[in-house]
């Protein structure tokens, strides 16, 4: 039974605080030093990969001295300051020993929330994978209050699949996988090898809270699952001590519990497009934007753009009709109305000169249009 990791072009790795700080006991250099070296031999079978690691209070609390994770809300907001740091250093360290750099993208959920700072996310992410640099992603602790709390970096990988449209998730945990029962408590208890992400069976197996140096545990786990699934992300729960288990992954090895997404990419977006019964605006495309958008898949561009129609923010669901009225594609603008109207019928190399910035060449990018 093949890995589904194999086939996988965009993956998301994410590691915990357990794993991270060698059970509290400060950042595991050498543990670290492993995934760097197996992520980059990911970087050489040609796949993108992000990490998301846990771990910047509970280094934080090691330097202060807390002996318990605090509650105080100021308290963590200090941990994650003083343990980021130490964190970005060992990972930026362990990466160019392999001649990768690495980009410290630190997130809260008002910056998936907002359409426009969602772009602006995504934008960076893919920008810095073509760029040939490793993402380190961690929730922004630093300036997080309860309102905005990702609540687990199992929900924060979830959501980093989808705002790029990952092919699989891989969480790193201290556990092998999903057992059926709690195995330190039931000796029959079983690994789950493979299951479809979103049964709901599975939550019901996956009770318990995390450990008390993260917010995690395998519920949090499977839920992130299932949040990644509807983007078409799979989802791989395994051992992080597991030797070589990222490469494994990668070379077909089935290794700990496979949840497998139930929906492909584009139908995935497809059906979230869909969703938005009422768009947000409309614009007017000419005969041969028609033509690149639904016969050779090609961005729109602004200058084959005849009308806007309505008001609309960067971000926003809008659709692209013909001249006829006949509805073509929806997608996400990268300008706002008022910045459409204004570069309608440019040349992309224009745009600049135009408004004083430049978002990118196109008005939809074909990465974030369906045709309908």
């Amino acid at each position: 039974m093949n890995s589904l990791i194999q086939k996988a072009n965009r993956l998301i790795v994410k590691v915990g605080s357990s794993l991270v700080t060698n059970d509290g006991r400060g950042l595991d250099h050498a543990a670290i030093a492993r995934w760097a070296a197996q992520i980059a031999a990911l970087r050489a079978l040609g796949k993108q990969v992000v990490l998301v690691s846990s771990g910047a209070i509970a280094e934080g609390m090691l330097r202060l001295g807390f002996e318990h994770r605090p509650t105080d809300i100021h308290a963590l907001q200090a941990c994650a300051a003083v343990g980021q740091m130490g964190l970005a250093q060992i990972y930026e360290t362990s990466f160019r020993a392999h001649g990768l750099g690495t980009a410290q993208v630190l997130l809260t959920h008002a910056d998936l929330a907002d359409r426009e700072r969602y772009l602006n996310a995504r934008s960076t992410l893919t920008t810095l994978l073509s760029l040939g640099v490793v993402p380190i992603i961690n929730e922004n602790d630093t300036v997080v209050t309860d309102e905005i709390k990702f609540g687990d970096n199992d929900t924060l990988g979830a959501l980093v699949a989808n705002l790029i449209e990952a092919d699989a998730l891989i969480i790193l945990t201290d556990q092998r996988g999903l057992f059926s029962a709690d195995p330190r408590k039931d000796p029959a208890a079983y690994l789950i090898e493979r299951a479809s992400a979103g049964d709901p069976a599975l939550e019901a197996m996956a009770g318990g809270a995390g450990s008390s140096l993260g917010r995690g545990g395998m519920l949090t786990k499977i839920l992130a699952a299932k949040r990644a699934a509807k983007s078409g992300a799979h989802t791989v729960i395994a051992f992080g001590r597991e030797e070589g288990v990222l490469t494994r992954l990668a070379n077909g090895e089935a290794i700990g519990t496979e949840l497998q997404a139930q929906t492909g990419h584009l139908t995935a977006r497809k059906q979230w497009m869909a969703d938005h019964l009422h768009t947000a605006g409309q614009v007017v495309i000419d005969a041969g934007a028609v033509a690149k958008l639904s016969r050779e898949g090609k961005s729109l561009l602004p200058i084959g753009v005849m009308e806007v129609r309505g008001e609309f923010g960067r971000g926003a669901v809008i659709t692209c009709v013909s001249e006829g009225g006949v509805a073509i594609a929806r997608g996400l603008t990268n300008y706002t109305s008022t910045e459409a109207r204004r570069i309608l019928r440019k040349p992309s190399s224009e745009i600049e000169g135009i408004l004083g910035f430049v978002e990118g060449p196109e008005l939809i990018h074909r990465d974030n249009m369906v045709l309908l």
